[in-house]
């Protein structure tokens, strides 16, 4: 018995950045949607006598772009939000780790389900979360998280992330919060066998993802690496982020960060890094060699003070660069198409560097940079015949942004653009700016109220 002919749903007249490898435009095309591939894209109408078209978009005012790719995040801090604001990085981490330390099953599942609603109606179509926090008698947190993200109907990589270094060692975390090395290796192989999905159109992925040098011991971090590659898994942590961190690794290591993570396996195309602030020329060039992806996080990176990555010199060196929107403790606002101006703007400072970073180079970190980070480039983060349907509309003939010729100029440096449409593996997650997967004013209330409750016992030690 044949199988059913593919649903399609056409859209047309709409601007198209289709982020291919020649950055390839039409002022007014069409993209036909097959089952959950992108069957066709084009300049002007869809072609005539399309069988089993469901659905018909009348894109006029529009922008299509690839949906965007969050490649660093840390979703239980939704409900730690505008805390410890005036803060660096390890002073911050010390404010905010007690109450980290008090999370439960319900909490993770809660703040994930804000933060990954926020990303969504904001364009995010591919999210990642790094978690690591995994106190005592928490309950199912990996399970958790990825149960949110499949019900909100977001692709996902979950960063199984662990810590094995508390205070008694010289780290920050309590020491109620960390796992054994066995413990976490234990932990981590069976996220991955029971939720990791190696298939082409794939919802949900785990990553290995020990927390960073200064939380975690060497051999968590070298036998994590093993576990990946045996498992066939990405790697993900924290690298370079501030000047604390680099005279950290040469004290505890006597060497750099880039040089210790080089030391323990952590450089490879199939790793990347999160921040990768503090970069010297041979760091850069380390990352470029091995091929190991970096997450840039401009707003959390200002928050903290961590300074500004070399992104421009990381890119022209062949370093594989998606963003992220990284914790919203840290960024508060928890979107990632407010980044692709953040990442513009805050790597063009400083002198004559005015054309450091383009509108289409930040539009590409949003989507096949990330793509590429994540591993998945393949599949999703341009707009081609055969990927994946993750996609989005975005209204530009408002007053926000209609007297901009440029489209992509408009999204980028203009204000926020309200999504009319987002499309996960072909299937609408958003229409109007509105999740059509979950309610966003229960997720809210559950929000304040999972915030309030940790407040209350956090408050209680």
């Amino acid at each position: 018995m044949a199988a059913p002919a593919a649903q399609r749903t056409v859209i047309e007249n709409c601007a198209i950045a289709t982020v291919d490898a020649g950055d390839t435009e039409y002022a007014s095309g069409h993209l036909v949607l097959a089952g959950n591939r992108i069957e066709s894209v084009g300049a002007g109408r869809a072609p005539e006598g399309l069988e089993n078209v469901v659905r018909r978009i009348d894109g006029t005012g529009h922008l299509a772009t690839p949906g965007l790719v969050n490649t660093h995040h840390h979703f239980y801090q939704w409900i730690t939000r505008g805390l410890a604001t005036d803060h660096n990085l390890f002073d911050w981490l010390v404010a905010l780790y007690p109450t980290w330390a008090r999370i439960d099953e319900q909490m993770t599942y809660t703040a994930a389900q804000g933060s990954l609603a926020m990303m969504a109606r904001g364009g995010v179509t591919t999210a990642m979360d790094h978690h690591y926090v995994h106190p005592h008698g928490s309950g199912d947190l990996s399970g958790s998280i990825i149960r949110a993200a499949a019900e909100l109907g977001v692709r996902f990589t979950l960063a199984r992330g662990s810590m094995d270094r508390s205070e008694k060692d010289g780290g920050l975390p309590p020491d109620f919060a960390v796992e054994t090395l066995e413990g976490a290796l234990a932990a981590t192989e069976e996220t991955v066998r029971t939720h990791h999905d190696a298939s082409f159109d794939a919802m949900t992925q785990v990553a290995v993802a020990p927390c960073s040098p200064f939380s975690v011991s060497t051999e968590l971090m070298r036998e994590g690496a093993e576990l990946a590659r045996r498992l066939g898994v990405r790697l993900h942590t924290h690298g370079s982020e501030t000047v604390e961190e680099e005279k950290f690794c040469h004290e505890l290591f006597g060497m750099g960060p880039t040089d210790y993570f080089e030391s323990t396996g952590w450089l490879g195309e199939d790793v990347w890094m999160a921040h990768c602030v503090h970069m010297s020329d041979s760091d850069i060039a380390a990352f470029a060699r091995t091929r190991t992806g970096v997450a840039h996080c401009p707003s959390s990176n200002a928050r903290l003070a961590a300074g500004i990555a070399r992104v421009p010199d990381m890119l022209r060196a062949g370093v594989p660069v998606g963003l992220g929107v990284d914790g919203t403790a840290s960024n508060e606002s928890g979107e990632l198409h407010t980044e692709l101006r953040n990442a513009l703007l805050i790597n063009r400072l400083g002198t004559h560097r005015e054309a450091a970073l383009t509108a289409r180079q930040a539009l590409r970190l949003g989507t096949h940079g990330g793509a590429r980070v994540l591993g998945r480039a393949g599949q999703i983060g341009s707009l081609e015949p055969g990927k994946l349907a993750d996609l989005v509309l975005w209204k530009m003939d408002t007053l926000a942004h209609a007297s901009i010729a440029d489209p992509v100029t408009a999204l980028v440096l203009g204000a926020a653009a309200p999504v009319t449409a987002s499309f996960v593996n072909g299937r609408q997650i958003v229409e109007n700016g509105r999740l059509l997967t979950a309610d966003e004013d229960t997720i809210a209330a559950s929000t304040r109220d999972e915030a309030r409750r940790l407040a209350r016992i956090a408050a209680q030690d």
